[in-house]
């Protein structure tokens, strides 16, 4: 038994506790009532071992609906017989207990049921650790624009210092241009 289960009880498992427990009182009342009618009748003495039958799964409904509203929980298995036996409750003209049947199974097979009763019971399997799976297609990249386009740009490259001429290498010097003058207007005087 799990004595340090803290695990909140998924809303279905109550869901399938309170369908058990209902049904198992349906099928008592409708196993006393099959008894009745079959103690009445000459024919039904012949029938009272089937007409039990419906009384005696009611009991075993009850007991495991007990087990599911438990606190703390008990270790238990999700019950497939019972909801079997439930659909199979048509045979004794029991419509509510056939569909309380149907909907354990379908509850049963949902994934917070099953890793409520698997972490209750301890059976948990061991979890390997799962790759994120890639989307099935990356959106392409953007180009790089130009993030220089108002800056100065040079008509030479600026030399390393390797590049850079010495004073001692004969490299052919231009002279410097002078900005060149600007040219002077004479200026008339006006005579008087």
């Amino acid at each position: 038994m799990n004595t340090q289960f803290n695990q909140q009880k998924p809303a279905l498992v109550s869901v399938i506790a309170w369908m058990t427990l209902a049904s198992g009182i349906v099928n008592l009342f409708w196993g006393f009532a099959l008894s009745g009618t079959a103690l009445v009748t000459i024919i039904g003495i012949i029938c009272i071992p089937l007409a039990i039958l419906p009384t005696i799964f009611g009991i075993f409904e009850l007991v495991y609906a007990a087990k599911l509203f438990s606190n703390p929980p008990q270790a238990i298995k999700p019950s497939t017989n019972i909801a079997i036996f439930e659909i199979a409750s048509i045979l004794a003209l029991n419509l509510f207990s056939m569909v309380v049947g149907i909907l354990s199974l379908v509850f049963y097979n949902d994934p917070l049921v099953k890793d409520y009763f698997m972490r209750l019971n301890g059976t948990l399997p061991p979890k390997t650790p799962v790759a994120p799976e890639a989307p099935a297609s990356l959106p392409e990249p953007e180009p790089v624009k130009d993030t220089l386009q108002g800056a100065l740009v040079l008509e030479e490259p600026i030399p390393t210092p390797e590049e850079a001429p010495s004073e001692s290498s004969p490299v052919e010097q231009q002279p410097e241009e002078k900005p060149a003058k600007p040219k002077r207007t004479p200026r008339k005087v006006a005579k008087k």
